[in-house]
């Protein structure tokens, strides 16, 4: 039988290669892309001129001259940010404003996740910075120093190790965020490097603003009034964090696009590039939405909100993605540690979504355990790409509309409306 196929990313940080989708010929496939897809990927040039003219900052090496001990933070292999193509860049600064290496060490701004491993600090920082640094885990459950109080009262507490050095450099991303809009900026800070009780309490602003019907001013895409944004941005400040470089990503999953300086100053310059360069128009009239989880890989159910929004007007079946081999992130906070034990915000997606007749999972490897948080009823999983057309092809024998989104856990719909907002799963 003829067919026609269609090729999305997989497995960020691991093979890096494609899937390739199959779908009978009489199908009409339509690829849902956001606006920044395929734009080139920087190269060492590019980076090299946004430290020269850094915003709303002096250049890092200007900053570091007279600093006795430094900091390099960086965001885990839960994010895709390459922090390996930006790392020579820092220490060419620091090295010209007489830093010492032993002066200089880095640290993970893992929030609430899991510690990393040896392979994961060599995937994001490279076997010559292993060599040459200390590198180290965040644990927000130990050794967080008392910052102050922010204006909507969280009280802040930040990684102590982090809190003794006088130059403070962020290496991250910006991209869509299903609570604070977009991530990137101080967000390195909180919930990046501050203790569970300060994580805890700047999650709760998101569920504060959903439960007082402002939920249109959180969820992704949503950062100009949002109270997380206004939170990690003073966090950020009160902790002094000096230096922030946040990238931006095409559809390979590659950095496209660099700012660099002063936190809140690059923050608000990069976002708005980052409002028109991950918008995605949703495909009308879809009976499937195939949504692939590659840049976040390990919090497949990003992907999900993406695929939900995609079928809300019409209703259809959703395939979700979600193969990344180390599978999906712990999650202090937020995840399922047994049948009775559960992060402080642990909630599960357990109820039935009625514009979805039907949810799909193609996931390889088999978790039990995510039954707890990803628990639509009615749920079919499947290890392959065949099982998974098998069984669509069943309720579509004479054709179908499908809509594919290559990585829905950086793309976001730019004009969802009011209607789509108030659904069950977004309030």
């Amino acid at each position: 039988m003829n067919s026609k196929a269609f090729a999305v990313p997989r497995q960020m940080w691991y093979a890096e290669d494609e899937l390739l989708l199959h779908f009978p010929e009489s199908w009409e496939v339509v690829p849902c892309l956001m606006q920044g897809h395929n734009t080139p990927p920087l190269t060492s040039d590019h980076i090299r001129a946004a430290f020269n003219q850094p915003t709303g900052s002096p250049r890092l090496g200007e900053l570091a001259k007279g600093k006795n001990k430094v900091v390099i933070l960086f965001d885990d292999v839960s994010r895709s940010t390459r922090t390996s193509q930006f790392i020579p860049h820092i220490l060419q600064e620091l090295k010209a404003a007489d830093i010492p290496d032993s002066a200089i060490r880095f640290i993970c701004a893992s929030g609430a996740h899991g510690a990393l491993s040896y392979l994961d600090f060599h995937k994001k920082l490279g076997a010559e910075v292993m060599h040459k640094f200390p590198v180290y885990n965040h644990n927000p459950y130990e050794n967080c120093s008392y910052v102050g109080q922010t204006s909507q009262g969280t009280k802040l507490y930040v990684n102590s190790e982090v809190m003794s050095c006088d130059l403070k450099i962020g290496i991250g991303s910006m991209a869509p965020h299903p609570q604070s809009g977009f991530s990137g900026g101080g967000k390195i800070i909180l919930p990046g490097v501050s203790g569970m009780d300060s994580i805890d309490a700047y999650h709760r602003l998101e569920i504060e603003a959903r439960e007082t019907g402002r939920g249109n001013i959180v969820g992704p895409g949503n950062y100009t009034e949002n109270p997380l944004v206004k939170d990690f941005n003073e966090s950020a400040r009160m902790a002094s964090l000096d230096f922030k470089i946040d990238a931006i990503f095409n559809g390979k999953g590659q950095a496209c696009a660099l700012f660099v300086g002063e936190p809140q100053t690059e923050y608000f310059k990069a976002v708005e590039f980052a409002a028109s360069h991950y918008a995605t128009r949703p495909v009308p009239d879809t009976d499937i939405a195939v949504v692939n989880t590659y840049s976040k890989g390990n919090e497949a159910i990003i992907g999900l909100i993406m695929g939900i929004m995609m079928l809300t007007e019409k209703g259809g079946d959703l395939v979700l993605i979600m193969d990344c081999p180390a599978g999906q992130v712990v999650h202090y906070l937020l995840s399922s540690f047994g049948q009775v034990a559960k992060g402080r915000l642990f909630s599960a997606v357990n109820f039935q979504l009625p514009w979805i007749k039907r949810m799909i999972v193609l996931s390889p490897q088999s978790e039990k355990s995510m039954a707890d948080w990803l628990a639509i009823p009615g749920t079919v999983w499947a290890k392959t790409w065949p099982e998974v057309l098998e069984t669509l092809k069943q309720d579509y024998p004479h054709g179908a509309k499908v809509a594919i989104v290559p990585d829905g856990t950086i793309q976001y719909l730019s004009d969802m409306g009011a209607s789509i907002m108030s659904k069950k799963f977004l309030e």
